[in-house]
Order: C-alpha cells, then structure tokens, then sequence
C-alpha cells in the first residue's frame, strides 16, 4: 500500500470527521477545509498554501478557526467538502481556497477525473494571478536591490546624460525619415519667435511683421 494510500486508511478510522472555516481577523479572508482527528483541541488550524502564506504573515493569533459541521466518516466528510468548495467559492475574492473540495482522497479513477476537469478553470486561474503578484514582486524587489547599488545608479545617470554628445548621422537619418513631413506635419508652415523671454510659434509669412516690432525668429529655452 502506498504511503498516501497509509495516511487515507488512517483518517478512516478517526474518531471526529469535521469541515472547518479559518479566517483571518486582518484581511477578513477565509479558508474551508476538511479535518479527521481523534482529538478535538489538537491545535490543527488547516493546511492551505495561502492560509499558510496568511499565517506566516500575520500571525497564528490572527486568525480564527470554526468548526461547521460534523460528518460521520471520512467519505462523507469528502463528499460534504466537494459541495461546499465548489467553483463559485473559490472563484470570490475573500476564499483563500486554490482548489476544488473533495481532494483530500479520491474514491476512483472516475471520480479523480471528474474533480480536475471540473476544477480546472478556477484553479488555473488563482494559480495564474498567484504567480503573477509573485512575479512582480519579484522584480519589484530586484529592482530596490539595484538601485541601492551606488555603482548602478551611477551607470544608469549617465547613460540619461547626454551632455557633450549626439546621435549619430544614421540615428538621425532615421529619426528624420520617422517624423511627419509636408504638409502632414503640424508644425509645416510656421516658426518661433521670441521676445522679452516669451517664446510664440506663428505662421512664416506672418515673420517679417514679428520682426518690424521687435521680435526674433527662434525661440528661448529655459
């Protein structure tokens, strides 16, 4: 008998067969599961990969575990766990479930099958956002990691400064090929003028009046 198939048997033959509800008083998120045990007060509180993440977070204090209601075997148990953590619950923000209930044991090749097609969806997705909020954690962290690095931040200040250089012949050829030109260009047909430090862009023909009363063509930068 395998070790998995050891454990099972042993559940079987415990005394209280119970589903639970852990909540935690911070977040107000909760956890449903399923327990066998012959004592009552033995401390257990679940087992889940969030709940544990809840846990570890805020505290075993923080959280509070209700018992829901009694079963009389372990099969039942199961089958009472599957209707309860079923796909509308894990789906709700607040159920820190990642799966289908029932996954404590399953009873046959039929009914392991059913479970994970049936779970499939919800499951992928708490997974999918689960490892997305640990990816850009991640790199959030990575990227503090750097920028305490003076000699990384330096390297990155100069790579933004571009004083005493330029782009090159190429760069510029493309860059020029890439703006609007003509007519299809916004600014086709006028130029800056400056006065007084006031810069103003106007129409070329208008220039030679600007000029007549003191303005220059070109504009000031501050």
């Amino acid at each position: 008998m395998s070790m998995e198939g050891k454990k099972q048997k042993r559940a079987d033959r415990r005394k209280y067969h119970y589903i639970y509800k852990t909540v935690c008083k911070i977040t107000n998120k909760y956890y449903i599961g399923m327990h066998s045990t012959d004592n009552l007060e033995d401390g257990y509180i679940g087992s889940g990969k969030r709940l544990w993440r809840s846990i570890n977070k805020y505290g075993k204090d923080a959280h509070t575990k209700e018992i829901l209601e009694f079963c009389d075997s372990r099969k039942d148990l199961r089958n009472r766990e599957a209707e309860i953590v079923n796909l509308n619950e894990i789906a709700k923000d607040e159920c820190m479930n990642i799966q289908l209930g029932g996954g404590g044991g399953l009873s046959s090749p039929e009914h392991a099958e059913k479970f994970h097609k049936a779970g499939a969806k919800a499951t992928n997705i708490k997974m999918w956002v689960e490892n997305r909020e640990r990816h850009s954690l991640r790199l959030s962290l990575q990227s503090k990691k750097r920028y305490q690095d003076p000699e990384y931040r330096k390297k990155i200040l100069k790579n933004l400064d571009w004083e005493g250089r330029s782009h090159s012949e190429k760069t510029k050829s493309k860059l020029r090929k890439s703006k609007n030109t003509g007519e299809s260009n916004p600014s086709f047909g006028t130029c800056w003028i400056t006065k007084n430090g006031i810069n103003k862009k106007i129409k070329k023909e208008d220039l030679n009046s600007f000029i007549e009363n003191g303005w220059y063509k070109g504009r000031k930068i501050k």
